[in-house]
């Protein structure tokens, strides 16, 4: 299974409200690194590929540049866990790759877990720059589950 995380493009000032930090937009440089990062995905990533979203608008705003079927997954707002997220994706057995638009601390957090298991979390969360993507792979190999990282980029990158 091929799980891709990525970070929302950069948005306004984080708002202290909860409720109005979801209507937050991307600000003109964030719509600029979702279709960058749009791009570079729409090269790779398979048709049959499931995309899910936090509800924030400014998640939904990064994944439109994709311009496919997305479905919004309250599981991946601001408040989402390790285990939510990986619940929603059906990791490790969906047969399908899936594409997760969402939020750090929570996406540094799933990507620290699966590279490094349960000792992951007892340290900060890894950091994943916003508009930023992770790809990784799980597969079986030799008897045990492996995780690969297939590729990181940012959108600066691109």
């Amino acid at each position: 299974m091929d799980l891709i995380l990525w970070r929302h493009a950069e948005a306004g000032d984080h708002l202290d409200d909860p409720v109005a930090d979801l209507e937050r937009p991307l600000s003109p440089k964030g719509e600029r690194q979702a279709r960058r990062v749009a791009d570079w995905l729409n090269q790779f990533l398979p048709d049959s590929a499931r995309v899910l979203t936090s509800p924030a608008l400014h998640c939904q705003q990064t994944v439109a540049a994709l311009g496919r079927r997305v479905k919004k997954t309250p599981a991946l707002g601001p408040d989402g866990d390790v285990e939510s997220l990986l619940a929603a994706t059906r990791w490790p057995d969906a047969r399908e790759a899936v594409l997760v638009v969402g939020h750090q601390p929570t996406l540094g957090r799933v990507a620290a877990y699966l590279m490094a298991g349960e000792s992951a979390r007892f340290v900060d969360p890894w950091t994943i720059k916003k508009g930023s993507v992770w790809w990784l792979r799980h597969r079986p190999r030799e008897g045990r589950a492996e995780v690969q990282i297939i590729a990181v980029r940012t959108a600066e990158g691109l």
